[in-house]
């Protein structure tokens, strides 16, 4: 199934997932010959430390090397590793209520004592901030996920939240770029259409992308602006132009989900137009073996810019600062009245 042939020059340009608590002996080999730049972790891959733990060092050991693997650790709805095991966090935006003007702070605490939870298990990336500026129409599968309604507020929380991880020795990912605030349809299931005008758009929804350009990742969105393209932001190349020229993105671009119901074509195809658009790298998640091979092989290897940027995110990986970690949760709950985490 997988041809041997010389080692592969480039990381293969996925983050893939896998089925359950370890590795199938079809998933090893599948990951051996793909060589994705990383991946990525579900509730399914979750039962306990010790398993989390040997399931990295199995997924590290397919590819042989210390590939990054990510989640989607934001806190609420969306969050894999869950109570009694490890803390069940609110939503963000409830968090970010409950601090008021401490906001910044409280939010740079959480997320230094959640990057402390995933370093402990070898996840080394986090999902994470999201800095789409919410609005009144925004959906629900994204308000509460959210920091703010204003672009400023947004970039502060954002900043702290991303600076609590790398201290934490994790790699943030900044999402969704160029920002979702506005979606009234759940791009999960249906492909949002923006109409807002673009100096609206640049100077709202762009904004926080803009103040946090120099992360080391970014997740794209899967929605249309009408007033730029016709095409999703993931396949549009005049969007995937915009974020590198106007927003100054130079950070490794993934996109989001390419199994979402936002994308419509085969996966093979989705990838080649990510990849064409300008994205470094596909996220391709929840599905069978020979999806992912699919994937792997429509995607290929990463371009020579696309390693670049790779390498340069890697490079911001460092160990985290020595903290009291009790001690930080003892001040987050001071500062929101004792609602660090439910």
């Amino acid at each position: 199934m997988y041809p041997r042939g010389d080692p592969l020059s480039r990381y293969g340009a996925t983050i893939l997932d896998a089925d359950g608590l370890r590795l199938s002996a079809a998933e090893k080999a599948l990951f051996r010959w793909a060589n994705p730049f990383g991946f990525i972790l579900f509730g399914r891959n979750i039962e306990s430390p010790d398993q989390v733990r040997a399931l990295c060092d199995e997924m590290r050991e397919s590819v042989g090397r210390d590939a990054p693997i990510t989640i989607d650790q934001e806190g609420g709805r969306v969050q894999r590793l869950r109570g009694p095991t490890w803390r069940e966090w609110l939503p963000p935006l409830d968090h970010i209520t409950a601090a008021g003007d401490a906001a910044p702070e409280a939010m740079y605490l959480r997320y230094r004592i959640i990057a402390d939870e995933l370093r402990r298990l070898g996840i080394d990336s986090n999902c994470a901030p999201l800095v789409d500026v919410a609005g009144p129409a925004t959906h629900e599968f994204l308000k509460n996920r959210c920091y703010g309604f204003d672009p400023d507020s947004v970039s502060r929380i954002g900043r702290a939240v991303a600076d609590g991880m790398l201290d934490g020795g994790v790699l943030p990912v900044l999402k969704h770029i160029p920002g979702h605030g506005r979606a009234v349809v759940d791009s999960h299931l249906d492909l949002p259409v923006v109409s807002a005008d673009t100096a609206s758009l640049a100077t709202v929804d762009f904004a926080p992308f803009r103040a946090l350009n120099d992360l080391p990742m970014g997740m794209t969105a899967h929605l249309v602006y009408d007033a730029i393209d016709t095409r999703p932001a993931t396949t549009s190349p005049v969007v995937m132009r915009l974020v590198r020229e106007e927003i100054g993105f130079a950070g490794l671009i993934m996109t989001d989900d390419i199994s979402m119901k936002a994308l419509n074509g085969s996966l093979s195809q989705i990838a080649q137009d990510s990849l064409a658009a300008g994205c470094d790298v596909i996220l391709h998640c929840n599905g069978s073996l020979n999806e992912r091979r699919d994937v792997a092989e429509a995607a290929g290897q990463m371009s020579e810019l696309a390693q670049k940027r790779a390498e340069s995110a890697l490079a911001q990986r460092r160990a985290p600062d020595e903290v009291d970690i009790p001690a930080l949760e003892a001040k987050l709950g001071a500062l929101i009245g004792g609602l660090g985490h439910v």
